[in-house]
């Protein structure tokens, strides 16, 4: 008998501080108009002083965890993917152990920037079919206006905070179909933050850094291959996905992948316009947005993709 992992429950989290385009023009050199045309983003979710990625991705698994009916002394592992810890050490799936009161499982953060959460759901894949656990608790959560620089007009429009979790067991019903996971260090002075540890003298502040240009052409090539070949995988065409739910980078890329599947954009499920680019958080937010409202239904076939700094990249079919 086949195994397949299967989502069982999701949960989310967006901080209440919203910044809207109108904001920011207050702050540098924009316009609500300019953001727009660029990029689709209208407004961001913004942590207050006192959230982190780890509070938010505690809000955020206790919904999983509610959601799929379990306790947490019944998750026997702990994924984070994150780029925005909140300390060196210890992880925040380590702190979460603690949080939540889980037995003493296996817990660890993975850095993979906006693929985190594909590389976190390919993982947790692996671990369930394998039969080594049987409730996994992986969160994506990420404080990106922690490493923006809020002076500079081309990347501070871009990002937004918030985390989503998912709750992933065992199933015969088929869930996670397929991943596929990528990555190129040799493109990184694409996408980079420097260093912020003491020791680890820069010039360049601990901000994200972005080659904007370059960046939206190679994503566009390697999104559109990572679709390609998840389709591939299972031998399907873009015509038998009832929902594409990208990485929420910019409106325009989206639309270059949606085009490339001849997918129409109602097909496609956007928050780009109300979360920003939350980073490896956009596609568990994006999804559980559209489950919440109705669109997203139990057995509806979905395309997952993202695309980050590293350079990273990969697409996921799942069953809902």
């Amino acid at each position: 008998m086949k195994i397949f992992s299967r989502i069982a429950g999701m949960g989310s989290f967006l901080p209440a501080n919203i910044v809207t385009n109108q904001d920011l023009a207050h702050q540098v050199e924009t316009s609500h108009e300019w953001i727009v045309e660029r990029t689709g983003i209208e407004r961001r979710h913004i942590l207050t002083e006192k959230e982190t990625s780890g509070s938010m991705a505690l809000e955020a698994s206790k919904q999983a965890i509610e959601n799929a009916g379990i306790s947490p002394k019944d998750i026997d592992m702990i994924i984070v993917a994150t780029t925005t810890p909140d300390m060196i050490l210890p992880s925040i799936a380590c702190l979460l152990q603690q949080q939540l009161g889980t037995n003493l499982c296996p817990a660890f953060d993975l850095v993979a920037a906006c693929t985190g959460f594909i590389y976190g759901l390919s993982i947790a894949d692996q671990y369930i079919k394998t039969g080594a656990a049987k409730n996994i608790l992986m969160v994506a959560a990420e404080a990106m206006s922690r490493i923006t620089d809020w002076s500079d007009r081309r990347t501070c429009v871009l990002f937004g905070d918030g985390a989503g979790a998912v709750i992933l067991q065992p199933s015969e019903k088929p869930g996670v179909i397929s991943t596929h996971l990528h990555a190129s260090g040799y493109d990184k002075e694409l996408l980079w933050v420097p260093s912020a540890l003491p020791s680890q003298k820069s010039d360049t502040p601990p901000y994200v850094q972005m080659k904007g240009k370059e960046l939206f052409r190679v994503a566009v090539n390697r999104l559109s291959e990572a679709v390609d070949e998840v389709l591939a995988s299972a031998n399907i065409n873009s015509h038998e996905i009832d929902w594409l739910i990208p990485h929420q980078a910019n409106y325009r890329i989206i639309q270059a992948i949606a085009k490339k599947l001849d997918l129409p954009m109602e097909k496609v499920v956007l928050t780009v316009q109300d979360h920003g680019n939350t980073s490896a958080a956009s596609v568990p937010l994006a999804m559980h947005t559209a489950i919440q409202d109705g669109r997203v239904k139990r057995g509806d076939t979905l395309l997952l993709e993202a695309f980050g700094a590293g350079l990273t990249w990969g697409s996921a079919l799942v069953i809902y």
